[in-house]
């Protein structure tokens, strides 16, 4: 891996630990037409704040199966998702936008 890859993802996860810049940046994911990007940015943000463990505890998943649901391959139930998003301190919501 090249290193201005690796400095992209070192200060992306600095970022990512407050948690107003990683709700930006998982609002932002769920606007992409790929709902797989979503699934990264969710892992990037646990990963971030160093919750991985706690979250695969609180959700009774192991750490594996966590790891690829939230992979590019992952298809993750909302079942999954919302509890994941809750230990975080974040829920899901729907909002109307202004172009119609």
């Amino acid at each position: 891996m090249n290193k201005r890859l690796l400095n992209y993802e070192k200060e992306l996860l600095k970022d990512l630990q407050d948690p107003k810049e990683a709700i930006a940046y998982l609002n932002a994911a769920l606007q992409d037409e790929d709902p797989r990007l979503f699934l990264l940015a969710l892992k990037n943000v646990i990963a971030a704040q160093d919750k991985m463990s706690s979250i695969a505890k609180k959700t009774n998943l192991n750490r594996e199966n966590l790891y690829r649901m939230l992979s590019k391959k992952g298809n993750p139930k909302l079942t999954s998702i919302i509890p994941i998003l809750d230990c975080l301190g974040y829920n899901l919501s729907v909002s109307q936008y202004n172009n119609k």
